[in-house]
């Protein structure tokens, strides 16, 4: 990384930020299908940025690839400046232990289309589960923070219900307190509504609006139109594994250039 010398009479001037997440030439494939060519991203602090695409262009792919759920065949990913999955070994890459890969991803939150909750566990134990387990934190801390969490998306009443008693927009408000409780400097989003009725997403949105205004940095894939309109900071549209289109919500969405882009959206707004 190359730094910036100050001319003579003037002051040195600032480094950019470093973007707490760093795509560089990601490439995947599943046996013969190519899902993933060539994806380059990066995500500033306190952003949101979320991806479109149509059904099968990689865009759960993509998100999985950030906490190595899934292996990247080439290319790199970087959280907070750190190779995530593995580790430089002169010219080449060696796979971290699998410990090592838990350890990057207890920093990172994930909240999936299917909730992914512990059946047997309750709405606490559920958001407690990964702090005392994974990040070896203490109970007397986790348990009062896990509480604030439940309250900020309005379950406070349901801390000791179990998941089969939950609705769907309840438990994945549920699984976005479990993702925020690991305090993670990055929260990932796998089409957080689309397992919901529709009288349920709102719920969902309403508490993915708060976390976009209080600063949270967020990757968010939605087919949920008006939400990225609302809060992205940018827009990534992907086409067959490659990032087509990208920039601001207006840019994007309201005056797309690729044509795929423009397809895409005449056909869901």
């Amino acid at each position: 990384m190359s730094t910036t010398a100050s001319s003579p009479g003037a002051g040195a001037a600032s480094a950019p930020p470093q973007p707490v997440v760093r795509l560089q030439g990601v490439h995947k494939r599943f046996g013969a299908l190519h899902v993933l060519r060539g994806v380059d991203l990066t995500v500033q602090a306190g952003t949101v940025t979320v991806v479109l695409g149509s059904s099968g262009s990689g865009k759960s792919t993509l998100l999985r690839t950030v906490n190595h759920l899934e292996k990247v065949d080439a290319g790199l990913v970087e959280v907070n400046g750190e190779l995530i999955g593995y580790r430089r070994a002169g010219r080449h890459l060696r796979e971290l232990h699998e410990r090592e890969v838990l350890r990057q991803r207890s920093g990172i939150g994930f909240v999936f289309q299917g909730f992914n909750l512990f059946p047997h566990l309750t709405v606490l134990e559920n958001v407690t589960e990964a702090p005392l387990s994974a990040q070896r934190r203490r109970r007397s801390e986790v348990l009062p923070k896990a509480r604030a969490l439940l309250e900020r998306v309005g379950l406070a009443d349901k801390a000791d219900e179990y998941p089969r008693r939950l609705s769907g927009g309840q438990q994945q408000r549920v699984a976005i307190a479990r993702a925020l409780a690991l305090e993670p400097s990055l929260v990932l989003f796998d089409e957080p509504t689309s397992a919901l009725d529709p009288e349920l997403v709102g719920e969902v949105l309403d508490v993915v609006r708060d976390l976009a205004r209080t600063g949270t940095t967020m990757v968010v894939v939605t087919h949920e139109i008006g939400f990225a309109r609302e809060v992205a900071d940018r827009v990534l549209f992907l086409h067959e594994g490659v990032v087509v289109e990208e920039g601001s919500a207006a840019e994007v969405l309201d005056d797309p250039r690729h044509e795929r882009t423009r397809a895409f959206l005449a056909k869901v707004l």
